[in-house]
This record gives structure tokens, C-alpha cells and sequence, in this order.
């Protein structure tokens, strides 16, 4: 009876440990199962750069942020602002502040913008290339148009002055209107850039004692120019041959030089710049133009 009763639950036991061993084997596979889902997942969504969902996260965001810093910290530093060294004359030339200072120098500006990407792009793209620094003197209502042109010609390193908001001649406007243009394209570039330009160029060079005295109540740096390309000139259109021979028949040291945000002024730049460098001229960083100093205002009294 006994050997009876052991030969039938041999069996059931037998029957009883195999489920067993399949039900663990179950329970080990979906975990593994879940987490190799979970893995391509994360990494298909990294090469698109879907930083967005890992930015939410608050994980991979992290990390881009702390290098993004740090290189915030090195460009600031590259950026660091030179010395004054230079003012701006009478005759607004582009003068040493002493005799230490190289005085063949030429100062690159371009007025009437911001006005299109590809323009602006390409002027800066050869300013690159000459590591050359320029004043881009942007209106008011053309910034207010396309601010984002603002923000890539401070992106891109390069210097903005104040145009006026509407490019008209301040000379003939009131004294109330006058300080609205200058003023009301400070406020808006600093808004935009984060800082208020420190040059200003009156439109067609048209200015009178109030436009002098608006322009030092708000610490700005007033000009004209010295050498004009006359690429605005409508017999100069399309000829950026034209516009180099104008430059450089004009040429001399501390050549404050007018130009244009136009096509054919995009293409003479690196042919211009090239002649002039081969001349022995060097391109004055505006950053290093500063108010006149007491000697040169003596000076210039005698």
C-alpha cells in the first residue's frame, strides 16, 4: 500500500517542479524584456538632437548648459574690449590718442540696415576672414522690422551705431523730434542687443549743435565720414569695381569709410579690404575709439 501510494505522487511531485522552474523563468525574462525596450527608445530620440523631452527631464539638459556656460565665460573673454586708443576728429578721421598708437589706420562702417540676412552675413563673413571689426548704423525702423538682423550683428561680434529711427535730416526737424530719433533707436537696440549703441551718424551727415548736444547727453560718439565709397550712388550700382577705386582714391590714414549695406558693396569688400591691407593699412577696432582726450582738444584750438 505504501509503495503503492509513493509510486503515484512520484509523478505529481515531477509534474509540480517543472511548473515551478517555468514560472521563474517567466518572472526573470520580463523585467529584462522591459528594460531592453526602454533603452533604444532614449537613444533613437538622441541623434535627432531631441534634446527638447531630455531638456524636460532636467537630465541631459544639464550637462549641454554647464559646457554652454563655460563657453559663454572663454567668448566673453576672447571678446574682452581693447584699450581706448583712438578718437574720432573734427574732421572725423580716426586719430591716436598718442604717438605710440599706429596712425594708418581706416576705420569700416556700413549704414542703413539691418536689412537682409544674407547681406549682413556675407559683409561679416569677410570681416571674419580680415579679422576686421565694423559699425553697422542701423535705423530704428528697420530694427523694429527685424530685430533678429540686430541680434546676428551683435551675435557675430560686430559693433552697432545709431542711424536714427527713420533716416531723415535731423536738421530740419525740431529739437523735441530730433532727440526722439536718436533716442527712441538707443532704447530699442538696447532692448533687442542688451546694450545701447556708443556710436551716431546722422543721416546724409546732416546735423547742428542740437544734434551734437543729444548726442553727448547720451554718451554717444558723434560722426560723419572721412572717405566715401559712393556705392549709394545709382552710377555706382552693380559696380563693385567702382566702389573699391572711390575708397581707395580717397585713402588716408585714420579714413573714416562710408559704405553701404548693398549687394555690390558685399561683393568688393574682400578685394577692397585685401588692397587695403597690402597697402600697409590696418583696421581699427571701433571698440578702441573712445571720446577725445583734453590734449587733442588743445591741440586742436591752436
Amino acid at each position: 500500500m505504501t509503495s503503492l501510494l509513493h509510486k503515484k505522487l512520484l509523478p505529481i511531485a515531477a509534474a509540480c517542479l517543472i511548473l515551478s522552474s517555468c514560472g521563474q523563468t517567466d518572472a526573470t525574462i520580463t523585467p529584462a524584456t522591459s528594460n531592453q525596450n526602454t533603452a533604444p527608445s532614449s537613444e533613437a530620440t538622441a541623434p535627432d538632437g531631441a534634446n527638447d523631452g531630455a531638456n524636460e527631464s532636467g537630465q541631459v539638459g544639464e550637462q549641454p548648459e554647464d559646457s554652454s556656460s563655460s563657453a559663454d565665460e572663454q567668448t566673453s573673454s576672447e571678446a574682452a574690449a581693447p584699450p581706448l586708443m583712438y578718437h574720432i576728429n573734427k574732421a572725423y578721421n580716426v586719430v591716436p590718442n598718442d604717438e605710440t598708437v599706429d596712425k594708418k589706420v581706416v576705420l569700416l562702417t556700413f549704414d542703413d540696415g539691418p536689412k537682409e540676412k544674407e547681406m549682413i552675413d556675407g559683409l561679416i563673413d569677410t570681416l571674419d576672414k580680415h579679422q576686421a571689426k565694423a559699425i553697422f548704423f542701423v535705423n530704428g525702423y528697420r530694427v523694429k522690422a527685424h530685430p533678429e538682423l540686430l541680434q546676428l550683428i551683435h551675435d557675430r561680434g560686430q559693433i552697432i551705431g545709431n542711424h536714427s529711427w527713420d533716416h531723415i535730416d535731423l536738421k530740419k526737424e525740431s529739437a523735441a523730434n530730433m532727440r526722439k530719433q536718436i533716442e527712441d533707436v538707443q532704447n530699442i537696440v538696447k532692448e533687442t542687443v542688451g546694450e545701447a549703441p556708443r556710436f551716431f551718424r546722422p543721416p546724409f551727415g546732416s546735423g547742428n549743435k542740437t544734434t551734437h548736444q543729444i548726442a553727448d547727453d547720451n554718451d554717444l560718439i558723434y560722426m560723419t565720414w572721412s572717405n566715401g565709397s559712393l556705392d549709394w550712388d545709382s552710377k555706382n550700382r552693380n559696380k563693385p569695381e567702382a566702389v573699391i577705386a572711390n575708397v581707395l582714391e580717397q585713402l588716408h590714414a585714420g579714413s573714416n569709410i562710408l559704405m553701404h549695406e548693398l549687394p555690390w558693396t558685399v561683393e568688393a569688400l574682400d578685394e577692397l579690404l585685401t588692397q587695403l591691407e597690402q597697402k600697409g593699412y590696418s583696421f581699427v577696432d571701433p571698440r578702441s575709439i573712445g571720446p577725445a582726450p583734453d590734449h587733442a582738444d588743445s591741440e586742436a584750438a591752436k
